[in-house]
């Protein structure tokens, strides 16, 4: 008896773990079946000036508790900014800015900030 309650367990314990796998592998092939639009880094420049006044001119914060942007990969600040911009990802100083931009500004300054050196000059 005690061997089929263990088996039991353990197989509740597996399918939870499947569960939690097939429902993280949706989450991510949703995210990543987005529209992909190319970004200007020209343009991501020109409107990134709100950004510098947490995250540095030049990608590189000099207020320790903001990240740094500069070479941070393109599709993950796109995927950041959307989350903001969502509701999925919650910050009082981000989520007003990113609810502003549309699609292109996202595309736009993740571009101009993947391409920038991450090292502080």
């Amino acid at each position: 008896m005690r061997k089929i309650i263990k088996r039991n367990k353990t197989r509740m314990s597996l399918n939870k773990k499947l569960l939690a796998l097939i429902v993280f592998s949706v989450a991510s092939l949703s995210a990543c079946a987005d529209t992909i639009l190319q970004g200007d880094v020209k343009r991501g420049s020109e409107i990134s000036v709100v950004c510098g006044m947490c995250h540095g001119v030049n990608g590189i914060s000099n207020i320790p508790i903001y990240p740094n942007l500069a070479g941070q990969k393109e599709q993950y600040l796109v995927l950041q900014l959307k989350a903001f911009r969502s509701g999925e990802r919650v910050n009082i100083a981000m989520t007003s800015h990113a609810q502003k931009l549309t699609d292109q500004d996202i595309a736009d300054l993740s571009a101009y900030y993947a391409q920038l050196d991450p090292k502080p000059q």
